[in-house]
């Protein structure tokens, strides 16, 4: 295994560390920002609890929507990543090495 094979695996390795800190992410923010927005509300319209919970649950739908879009992006990814893979592996790696022209 050469050197740029294993930065690539690093790097594969921290990208999927990456998505998975962004839906963990997207599922706390979403909430929170909701209770915050609900809270000031809530204190200007004298209406507790009502805008906490109702913003609280328009979070949380927020928070899943984001997370099932980035679920379709990362299978998306994984699926072109897949076919390259499969159509690298189709090529000889006599061809896959060769970036420059022939100095003929």
């Amino acid at each position: 295994m050469s050197f740029f094979d294993i930065l690539k695996v690093q790097k594969e390795g921290l990208e999927g560390l990456a998505s998975v800190g962004t839906i963990g992410l997207h599922m706390v923010s979403g909430p929170l920002v909701g209770v915050v927005i609900g809270y000031f509300l809530d204190r200007w319209l004298e209406t507790s609890p009502w805008f906490k919970l109702i913003f609280l649950f328009i979070g949380i739908g927020a928070g899943f929507l984001n997370v099932y879009m980035d679920s379709k992006i990362l299978i998306a990814r994984m699926n072109r990543d897949r076919k390259l893979s499969r159509s690298n592996e189709a090529v000889p790696e006599e061809e896959q090495t060769s970036h420059h022209a022939d100095p003929k």
